[in-house]
């Protein structure tokens, strides 16, 4: 488990090194989450009653742009909780493309091992449900 946030160059190295390990193990997930990193003063300053009344919607466009905060973990429930791994790293607005562009890179790498959704059982049900629709139709 890591303390606090990774550089960005080594999220993407212990990303990868998360996606090899689920890639390995044949099973598996990895979530990825991302959200608008807000500061506690910035907040502060937004929440007075007048400034929420002439603008209920004040905090979406805040006065500077914000950085993002990108998480990545194994999905290990709490009986698990040894083997969980958490990262996460801190993107500055004007880092956002190019990190971006890597990002797309390192999780497009990780994701190519996986296995397509068997879907026949799906496919079957839907098709024997149009057959028996078709069917009571033509009565008249």
């Amino acid at each position: 488990m890591v303390t606090g946030h990774l550089s960005n160059e080594d999220f993407f190295v212990r990303l990868s090194e998360l996606f090899d390990s689920r890639r390995q193990k044949d099973h598996g997930s990895v979530f990825l989450t991302q959200k608008r990193l807000s500061h506690d003063n910035d907040l502060s300053s937004l929440s007075t009653p007048s400034k929420v009344l002439d603008d209920p919607l004040a905090d979406l466009h805040p006065p500077h742009p914000l950085p993002v905060l990108i998480r990545a973990t194994n999905g290990k429930s709490k009986e698990h909780r040894k083997e969980k791994i958490k990262l996460s790293t801190v993107v500055e607005p004007d880092a956002l493309e190019g990190f971006y562009a890597r990002y797309a890179e390192v999780c497009k790498s990780g994701m190519q091992a996986l296995k397509k959704r068997d879907r026949s059982g799906r496919k079957k049900a839907k098709a024997k449900k149009r057959k028996g629709g078709a069917e009571g139709e033509k009565k008249v």
